[in-house]
């Protein structure tokens, strides 16, 4: 009834439209009439079919939510596998890396057996000489076995290159063994001197005595004697300039100023010249500076190194001939020698005492001797330390003319030409101790001349 009433209506409509108006009503208005008549009728198959496209979405959702928990867990596996291969790059990376330092030990090891190669027989003599050295420091072997051992690699000077090189890049107990396989062959005889100066070129060189030390020990070493040399380790040393350099494990205790302190020692060859390094622990900022002298405190610092330097002779079972020392700042070893170490094992050594300068003279208070252990009272007189034209002062320099055995000025000639304020009372009395060597050794006559009046200093030491 409903359809019927409608119809005219939509006739009605189509009378005042096109065709294709009737034809688009026409179809709307059939399709809303089967739909009224399909629900009319009881078909329910229409609303089935509505609920099976709800229920084909409701499916639709949990298979989205699978495929968003693949595109997630495949995220995952993306990142996992991306972390792993960056460690496998870095773990390449490490393993390139290793490979290179091996190579380049490889190639630091194959230079240093060249060097070992090429070693005269002054380096490796004096590399065996500091190396028994640190045997007796670290109480490997005695004082006793030392001398033995010095005097015995000193004897085998002139066939020291078949000793087995290799030997010298391993430890102590190796080369001590090694040494004792030694054959015994060609006798050495030579004087052993040892330096105790403040400069020496190329390490530190300031004024003419660090190329003097340098050639002077060279020289003498050429005509068969064993010389070394024992320098504070300043900080502005060239320590590329030594050969062979290594630290000597234990400490090396030396007095001052009432207690004992801890000393560093350091060995090494410098132009085929046996070198040791003394760095104290506890005053470590007296030869930390920029300067080698200049400072307030200069003779407490040298006074500190030479105290050091005998007590480490004495400690090590060295047995020198001849201690020779240099200008005011090692001549307080002249009176530390003869009161203090003289009777530890050194009876048989002497002093020799070479002035290049006497601008300075080291003046200071007599108390001031007492930081190496020396008496200021006994040695505060006229003829030992009291300054000439001071007496309220000790003249440090004087000390050591007074107490060396032998004194070599160095001058422009064999006599001395130039004056010496406040000293020339202190030479004449001790005339007798004087040499006179050649200020320079530009040239091969003033290097000769310099040799032989050394040769006769330590000449007539060894006679005394």
């Amino acid at each position: 009834m409903l359809a019927a009433a409608n119809l005219p209506v939509i006739w009605n409509l189509s009378l005042y439209g096109s065709s294709s108006t009737f034809q688009l009503l026409n179809t709307k208005h059939q399709k809303a009439y089967a739909l009224h008549c399909m629900r009319s009728d009881g078909h329910e198959e229409f609303e089935n079919s509505q609920e099976n496209l709800g229920l084909s979405s409701v499916t639709k959702e949990p298979k989205q939510k699978d495929i968003w928990n693949f595109f997630r867990e495949a995220q995952q596996n993306i990142l996992f596998i991306n972390k792993q291969r960056l460690a496998a790059v870095e773990e390449l990376e490490k393993l390139k890396k290793e490979k290179d330092e091996l190579l380049e030990r490889i190639n630091q090891l194959e230079e240093e057996t060249q060097i070992v190669i090429k070693k005269d027989k002054s380096s490796v003599l004096w590399e065996l000489l500091l190396r028994i050295d640190s045997m007796v420091i670290n109480g490997l072997i005695g004082i006793d076995e030392a001398y033995t051992m010095r005097k015995f690699v000193k004897e085998h000077q002139s066939n020291i290159s078949v000793f087995p090189l290799d030997v010298l890049q391993q430890g102590d107990a190796e080369i001590l063994a090694a040494l004792r396989r030694f054959p015994n062959k060609t006798k050495w005889n030579g004087f052993h001197v040892i330096h105790i100066c403040t400069e020496m070129a190329p390490l530190v060189s300031v004024g003419p005595l660090a190329s003097y030390i340098r050639q002077l020990s060279c020289l003498l070493q050429g005509e068969g004697y064993l010389v070394e040399v024992i320098l504070p380790k300043y900080s502005t040393l060239d320590m590329d300039e030594i050969e062979g350099l290594q630290e000597i494990e234990a400490d090396a205790y030396s007095y001052y100023n009432g207690q004992l302190h801890a000393n560093r020692i350091w060995n090494g060859v410098v132009s085929g010249i046996g070198v040791t390094l003394i760095q104290p622990v506890y005053y470590s900022s007296m030869f930390n500076r920029d300067e080698v002298y200049g400072y307030p405190d200069d003779f407490d610092r040298f006074a500190y190194f030479s105290r050091a330097s005998l007590d480490y002779i004495a400690k090590s079972g060295k047995q020198p001939d001849v201690l020779h020392i240099h200008n005011w700042q090692t001549a307080i070893v002249g009176p530390l020698f003869w009161d203090v170490f003289v009777n530890q094992g050194l009876e048989g050594t002497r002093i020799l005492l070479t002035c290049q300068e006497f601008d300075s003279k080291g003046l200071v208070p007599p108390e001031k001797l007492e930081l190496c252990g020396l008496d200021s009272a006994a040695l505060h007189r006229l003829d030992r330390l009291q300054d000439n034209t001071k007496p309220h002062v000790v003249n440090i320099l004087k000390g050591g003319i007074v107490y060396s055995n032998k004194v070599i000025i160095m001058s422009e000639g064999r006599t001395l030409h130039r004056s010496i304020p406040g000293l020339e009372s202190t030479l004449a009395i001790h005339k007798d101790k004087l040499f006179f060597a050649p200020f320079g050794m530009d040239n091969s006559m003033e290097k000769d001349l310099c040799c032989d009046v050394h040769v006769s200093a330590y000449t007539s030491i060894k006679n005394l």
